[in-house]
């Protein structure tokens, strides 16, 4: 029985239409083989430090295990209005910032805000699949502005590309810099014009920056928060994962003009009520305390990054730039043309387990993504295995 023999059963057709990922379903299908090197997920191989983890242990002794308030506790969006206000070097008030439960509810919450049956929101990709389907779930439509890789491997955005696709029922331009899976990094120059021509249109840019500090020649990625007025139509979306190597604590935030507060408000309440609250207390801890460490994963993803870009660029068949932010390679190879099959043939032929591209778009097919976050050994053993398939 589908669902159409039983309306009772019927679901909206968005949510019907939702396809399942397809790193998933590479991983799943290779669950529990203990000589597979699996680089296909996207998080820290480092666990949380101690001293957030202790922070957590604290709140729950001190009974912080109540309801919160629902754009999350005062320490925590305080913290996080001083910490951006430092990292950007310009003022962020504290009515600017809500707390989520992770940056993906945070991607969701923005969706729930703006968009409506019919709207729609171009999307710079490839990219990570989660971000068109919070629009797909609101019933929207995703329209991905390719970014164009050049001789070199180094991805590039023409912004004719959003002005053509922009139209009425435009809602939004989401940019992921620096991004995933590409390493690609939206520069400040790029994001004055975008922002100039997205106030004109009186649409939005979200700007997912769970990476900003995942950068590799200077001190941090650019950000539309260096440039834009409190007003403005920018919702900036950022993690705790990848920066304090928190992906299971469930713990983001954004960044918005105040008037939104209000809305986030209510979305918070009607989702989870608030994010969890001894997490929070260890996410204030995290910030406050956690530069060395932040610091210390930095190097530590630049050594890895070097390490895989030598190899990969030494093997014939690959095509690859150095990524200049967040952990990841993106890489082509000669002679593919279906990366999910490909990328069951490395599993099956050498034991290497790396992302299919097309799982982030029709724009990534032919390209494959390796997550350098990793012990160095255990990368130099991958490429071993990686060599003869690549060469």
């Amino acid at each position: 029985m589908n669902q159409t023999d039983n309306p009772g059963r019927r679901l909206r057709p968005a949510i019907d239409a939702l396809e399942g990922s397809l790193i998933r379903k590479v991983a799943d299908a290779n669950l529990g083989r203990e000589d597979l090197i699996a680089l296909w997920f996207g998080e820290p191989n480092v666990a949380t430090p101690d001293y957030i983890k202790n922070a957590a242990s604290a709140a729950l002794a001190d009974d912080q295990v109540f309801y919160a308030q629902n754009r999350g506790i005062p320490p925590l969006r305080e913290t996080i209005a001083e910490y951006s206000s430092n990292l950007i070097g310009r003022p962020i008030d504290v009515d600017r910032i809500t707390v989520a439960v992770s940056g993906m509810a945070a991607i969701m919450l923005t969706s729930q805000t703006l968009v409506d049956n019919g709207d729609n929101v171009l999307v710079v990709g490839p990219v990570w699949p989660n971000c068109k389907g919070t629009i797909f779930v609101m019933g929207g439509e995703a329209r991905t502005i390719p970014l164009t890789p050049d001789e070199t491997g180094a991805w590039h955005l023409d912004l004719d590309d959003i002005r053509a696709a922009c139209d009425e029922r435009t809602r939004a331009v989401f940019v992921n810099s620096p991004g995933n899976p590409t390493g690609w990094i939206m520069e400040q120059d790029q994001q004055r014009e975008l922002l100039d021509f997205c106030r004109e249109r009186g649409i939005y840019v979200i700007s997912d920056e769970v990476y900003i500090r995942l950068i590799y020649d200077r001190p941090r990625a650019p950000s539309f928060l260096d440039i834009c007025e409190p007003d403005d139509p920018v919702i900036a979306i950022n993690s705790f994962s990848k920066t304090w190597s928190m992906t299971g604590w469930r713990l983001g935030w954004l960044t918005h003009p105040p008037h939104l507060g209000p809305d986030l408000s209510k979305l918070n309440e009607f989702n989870v009520a608030s994010p969890t609250t001894f997490v929070q207390h260890a996410g204030v801890t995290a910030i406050r305390e956690g530069e060395a460490f932040v610091a210390e994963m930095v190097e530590r993803y630049r050594r890895n990054r070097d390490l895989v870009f030598q190899r990969l660029a030494a093997m014939p068949k690959v095509r690859l730039s150095r990524p200049e932010g967040a952990f990841y390679a993106f890489l082509a190879v000669d002679g593919m043309t279906d990366s999910f099959e490909y990328a069951k043939e490395l599993i099956a032929d050498h034991g290497v387990g790396l992302a299919p591209g097309r799982a982030f778009g029709p724009e990534g097919e032919g390209w494959l993504r390796l997550c350098f976050a990793a012990e160095p050994d255990t990368l130099s053993e991958a490429l071993d295995r990686l060599e003869p398939a690549f060469s």
